[in-house]
């Protein structure tokens, strides 16, 4: 296009020197529709080759007043991009059914200017799973509302609705609230987290560092299925359980807990819990497999509390006990170096009415070697019922004993 506009100048420039002014002006008027023509016909073949990433296409409406027959046309250009992907259409979908909580302590430190002690201790993220009536219902974490004397649920518009907490469970760090449904849009969808392939991309959706970032979303995959990670509970410095979850690369910040983690397809398919903060650690969240929490939801909505088999005992990791008591108290052979020492048995409990007794130490429930304390609290709480029966292998004295137990529901 240059390379004509340069001969057809020259040539203008050739019969200026000529004396002939009339072609000069012919030549250029030549030269220039030329190059208008290569401009117009240049656009769309490039779109069409992938120089471009939109297609430009020109505006059809005439201008007012306009005529073709008689008037040079004009091509207007509009250029827009619509942004629609799987992963907008996902979080349009979910996004509204995040939700923030407030956490409000009575404190003998916070008062404002009424004189009210009651001040912000943390906030959450949680979701609004189910709405029947005039109620609506909210998942988040148990250590998200751990010790509130109120709650209060922030909607995504802003909306401010008081939240009474139904129940919550320390071994599984969920928690259900309720709250009035009037101003509740949407319900978060469940999804199948069985189904979940490594890779796969999901989002999480919470409020990270509180309000200033409500409502954020990032984007990840799925960096792990049925992780289990130690647990301290108490805070002891002792394990006590070992939490099943879903590790993912997604950004899950202080909170964010209690948020949802949701698949391409929108549908929630974990609670997001908690990350794993170290310097040398990036990029390891960690969320509550859908499938693995909604029997404790489930529970949680109904009755307050997950309702577990009981034993009625204090236990001890064998593992943790040195090695001088384990021979002297627990009169164990020195070949058995694991197993749960019994500290205490409530009496008329169930494990009571067994035989058991203070320093006997189970190593087998059902046929299965119990290592520790988390290996007896896992197929206590996720192979048996109540009213279940449970075989038990245990030494006293240094002998190897067998009973069986009956387990009843815990009323603690």
């Amino acid at each position: 296009m240059k390379m004509g506009y340069y001969d057809d100048h020259s040539q203008g420039r050739y019969q200026k020197k000529s004396g002939n002014r009339g072609g000069y002006f012919v030549a250029s008027i030549v030269g220039a529709v030329l190059g208008a023509m290569l401009v117009v016909i240049s656009i769309p073949a490039l779109s069409n080759q992938g120089f471009l990433p939109y297609t430009v296409q020109p505006n059809q409406n005439q201008p007012a007043g306009t005529n073709d027959n008689n008037q040079e046309n004009f091509i207007q250009q509009q250029v827009s991009y619509d942004v629609n992907t799987d992963t907008t259409k996902a979080i349009d979908k979910a996004a509204d059914a995040v939700v923030g909580i407030n956490n409000i302590q009575t404190s003998n430190f916070w008062y404002d200017e009424t004189g009210d002690n009651q001040g912000p201790a943390g906030t959450g993220s949680g979701v609004i799973y189910k709405k029947a009536g005039n109620k609506a219902y909210v998942v988040t974490n148990q250590h998200v509302v751990e010790g509130a004397t109120q709650l209060e649920v922030t909607l995504n518009d802003g909306t401010k609705i008081p939240a009474k907490l139904l129940g919550g469970d320390i071994w599984t760090d969920l928690a259900v609230l309720e709250i009035d449904a009037d101003k509740v849009k949407k319900i978060a969808e469940f999804g199948n987290s069985d189904a979940l392939k490594m890779g796969e991309p999901v989002m999480a959706i919470g409020n990270p560092l509180g309000a200033t970032f409500s409502g954020s979303v990032t984007q990840g995959i799925i960096s792990g299925i049925n992780r289990t990670i130690p647990v301290d509970i108490n805070q002891d410095g002792v394990m006590d359980w070992q939490a099943e979850v879903l590790q993912t690369d997604a950004a899950i910040n202080p909170g964010n807990s209690g948020g949802a983690l949701i698949n391409i397809a929108g549908q929630l398919i974990g609670i997001n819990s908690m990350k794993i903060a170290q310097n040398a650690v990036e990029g390891i969240g960690l969320s509550i497999p859908i499938n693995y929490a909604k029997p404790i939801i489930n529970e949680l909505e109904q009755f307050g509390v997950v309702k577990r088999p009981y034993m009625g005992v204090d236990l001890k990791s064998v593992a943790e006990i040195p090695g001088y008591y384990q021979e002297e108290a627990l009169k164990l052979p020195r070949d058995i170096t694991y197993g749960v020492a019994l500290r205490q048995v409530v009496p008329n409990s169930p494990a009571s009415k067994a035989g058991l007794r203070e320093l006997d130490v189970i190593v087998e429930l059902d046929g299965g070697t119990i290592h520790d304390v988390i290996d007896l609290r896992k197929h206590l709480y996720q192979e048996k019922k109540i009213g279940d029966q449970m075989e038990i292998k245990f030494y006293r004295e240094g002998k190897l004993q067998t009973t069986k137990i009956t387990l009843t529901e815990d009323k603690s």
